[in-house]
């Protein structure tokens, strides 16, 4: 499994994986299309060009089975003097966006993928925090998220649209850097099986 830097060209190939079934994209937003990969794909581009989002496309068997991202991308203000204080790195990310092609559900494809970013985050960035959400009636995602040993944090009331056009209250959850090796060894272990 590779993740790499989502792009235009990957349209065709996002639209194709979309179409696999759309069972259980009721809470996600996955595109419908080739014009709606499109859309999709500009929509992250803006927000990464805003600073707000990392885009990536996941490579399965070689071939692209659906998208992650680094969201919420922040840089705190530190006060002055802080040795914490950097420019280079974020404090904080999310991980999100994240759907995949029914053929590469249930799969060890999301766990690598989650590995590859939790790891790029604690171990390259050394962040402060990981936060992952969904809306807190996606039952599946949550245990998925509860699975990889991150805290629940709550749920954050009237937090956003939801995808069936209602108002979504999203379940938060974060891993910080000290459950980080723990989270780890259960993904290697989870990965060696």
């Amino acid at each position: 499994m590779t993740l790499r830097a989502l792009a235009l060209a990957d349209a065709g190939a996002l639209a194709l994986a979309a179409s696999e079934s759309r069972d259980e994209y009721g809470y996600t937003r996955v595109p419908d299309s080739i014009e709606g990969a499109q859309r999709y794909i500009e929509l992250a581009f803006a927000e990464r060009d805003a600073g707000r989002r990392m885009p990536f496309a996941i490579v399965w068997h070689d071939r692209v089975v659906g998208s992650t991202s680094y969201l919420d991308i922040q840089q705190w203000r530190w006060p002055p003097g802080s040795p914490l204080q950097r420019t280079d790195y974020p404090d904080s990310v999310e991980i999100g966006s994240t759907w995949l092609a029914a053929s590469a559900q249930r799969t060890r494809c999301n766990t690598e993928a989650k590995y590859l970013l939790l790891s790029h985050a604690f171990e390259v960035w050394r962040v402060h925090r990981v936060c992952l959400k969904t809306d807190e009636r996606n039952a599946r995602s949550r245990r998925a998220i509860e699975r990889l040993g991150a805290a629940f944090e709550g749920v954050r009331r009237a937090d956003m649209p939801a995808q069936d056009g209602s108002v979504r209250s999203s379940a938060y959850y974060s891993i910080v850097p000290a459950e980080w090796p723990a989270v780890r060894k259960r993904l290697e272990e989870a990965l060696g099986r």
